[in-house]
Parts: C-alpha cells; structure tokens; sequence
C-alpha cells in the first residue's frame, strides 16, 4: 500500500490478548481467520471516522478553510468523491493485517504535508472562482487509520470469540 497503512501484529496487542492469539496460534495453526475479522473490523472502523470526521483518539479533524469548504459538492472533510474512504482495505496473514490505503494523497491526510511547487515558481488554483497564487499551501493531518480504545477492545473480543470457539473443538 503506497498511500498510508496500518500493521497490526500480535506484539502490539496487550498483554492478555498476545497470550490469546499465542493460544490461538497452537490450536489454529493460521491465524489468517482472526487476522481477516481484525481486519474487517478495523476497515469499518476507519469507515466511522470518515463519519463522525474524528481522529482514533476522538479529536475533531481540522476544519476545512472556510473559502474551500463553500466550493466542496460534500461538506465533509476528507470526503469530496468519498474515493479516499472507499479505498481503504486490509491485507490480512498468518501473523499480521495490514489496514490502509493506496490512494496516492493519503499520506498528506493522515501526516499532513507542506506542498510547494516542483517546476514553477508559485502554485496557481482556484477557490470560490478566485484565483489563488501561493508559494505553498500546507495541509494540516487529519488521521484516519489508527487504532482507538474501542478498537483495542474489539480486537480482545475477536481474539478471545476465537479462542472460545477453537478450545472447545479440541
């Protein structure tokens, strides 16, 4: 994924949840089922945030500047075409899951970005039908992918759902 991604693997749960998955591990044998509901789950997760317009951690993104926010067909920030949204995705495996995207504009989203001209000397566009002429716009981070307390809760859940229903197989 060359915009932006998320790796979730078993050494960044909590400590309860690694013994799970560990456990998990010996009666599965691949992980890949918990690693593709992981994945799932976060996908829909990253979803909400394009929603609720909020970062992991609950903090309101930025706000729009308001000349460009007029212009928009969508009034939600991060969401003209909802394309962005829309592409993110998770790669799951044994051991991990990946969770992002491979739009090519992500990664100015999620860290923010200074953008300057690469051939001329001023950047020329339009908003509100007004021509603007800069020497760089800078776009302030606006996180999507993550992952929140609610996040590291149902990934316990999943984790430990599995858990259950393999221990009592055997």
């Amino acid at each position: 994924m060359a915009g932006a991604a998320l790796s979730i693997t078993a050494e960044v749960m909590d400590k309860e949840v690694r013994r799970g998955f560990e456990q998990l591990q010996h009666l599965m044998g691949d992980t890949r089922p918990v690693m593709t509901a992981i994945g799932v789950e976060l996908v829909g997760s990253t979803h909400m945030r394009f929603v609720t317009q909020t970062d992991p951690d609950g903090q309101a993104w930025r706000a729009l500047n308001t000349e460009y926010g007029a212009t928009k067909r969508n009034s939600r920030i991060l969401t003209e075409s909802g394309r962005l949204r829309d592409s993110i995705n998770s790669q799951p495996s044994s051991d991990e899951v990946r969770v992002g995207t491979n739009t090519i504009y992500a990664a100015a989203h999620q860290f923010g970005a200074e953008i300057k001209p690469k051939t001329a000397s001023h950047l020329y566009f339009r908003i509100g039908g007004n021509l603007v002429v800069t020497d760089s716009v800078t776009l302030p981070d606006r996180p999507f992918l993550g992952i929140s307390d609610d996040d590291e809760t149902s990934i316990a859940e999943i984790v430990f759902d599995f858990v259950d229903r393999y221990s009592t197989r055997r």
